[in-house]
């Protein structure tokens, strides 16, 4: 059948691409020629049986897990070099970090801090929230990617605050998880930040670094989650994602990693870093 397909691929122009009956006579032909039956040539695949792997697929991942030692190091590393991580989202209290987090989604930092710290100014509460109203919130965020459903989704989580939690934000990811707009991600957040939880919000920067180095490899953002949960130490818990989202940001690059200044190249496993 390979061959079959080689063959009819050799055609100029395809006998797909022919009319009805140059079609037919270019099967008989090609079927003379290599002394197998019409029927068989029709059927023949109409694409290569083999597709080629998706970029990603051929990245070569870490080949071994990282040792209690290595990942102490590593956070003792960042600790060192930052012992107060600050997270970069602009906010006034849990209620404004919550409504940050959300318009922060498929956005950067700096855009929704651009955005907000105008309409924080007027509406730092659910109640200002909603008396300021889904039009004019629109007219403040604006330039932030999706501000449509974004400003329909502050609303009503202000409004789902209000009638569920006397106005405050709750302090179980459960619960955030119902607000509007609110994910298991901005629930980690606003735990972190807001209330000082051992959490660890895994956004596209955490996701990178855990699969990259090694540290936390994962299909999907619970799974590294879940991993970094199991092998941080707890004594760096509380700073751990904020170490990793600044790692990601700025030195472990999509594109172009910045190995030459990683603090911790010598314990990164990835196996194209450079030194």
């Amino acid at each position: 059948m390979a061959k079959i397909t080689r063959a009819l691929r050799a055609q100029k122009p395809s006998v797909r691409t022919l009319p009805k009956k140059s079609a037919n006579k270019a099967v008989a032909s090609l079927a003379r020629a290599t002394k197998t039956s019409p029927k068989v040539l029709k059927k023949a695949p109409k694409k290569p049986l083999k597709t080629a792997p998706k970029p990603e697929a051929l990245k070569p991942k870490a080949s071994k897990p990282w040792t209690e030692a290595e990942v102490r190091e590593a956070f003792s590393r960042f600790q060192k070099a930052n012992p107060e991580p600050k997270g970069e989202l602009e906010h006034l209290n849990p209620f404004t970090l919550l409504v940050a987090v959300v318009l922060s989604a498929q956005a950067t930092d700096a855009g929704v801090n651009r955005a907000t710290r105008a309409l924080f100014a007027v509406a730092d509460t659910p109640e200002k929230m909603i008396a300021l109203g889904e039009e004019r919130l629109r007219d403040y965020i604006r330039t932030i990617g999706l501000y449509r459903t974004k400003a329909k989704n502050v609303i009503a989580l202000s409004k789902k605050l209000i009638a569920d939690f006397g106005g405050e934000v709750p302090r179980i990811r459960a619960e955030i998880e119902q607000l509007p707009g609110a994910g298991r991600k901005t629930a980690n957040v606003v735990l972190n930040m807001a209330f000082g939880e051992h959490t660890i919000a895994v956004d596209t920067h955490v996701f990178r670094v855990g699969n990259r180095t090694g540290l936390a490899p994962g299909k999907t953002p619970l799974e590294v989650e879940l991993g970094l949960e199991k092998v941080i130490p707890p004594e760096f818990m509380l700073h751990a994602h904020h170490w990793l989202i600044l790692h990601g940001r700025y030195t472990c690059l999509a594109r172009k990693p910045r190995c030459q200044l990683c603090l911790i190249n010598d314990l990164c496993h990835w196996p194209e870093k450079t030194v």
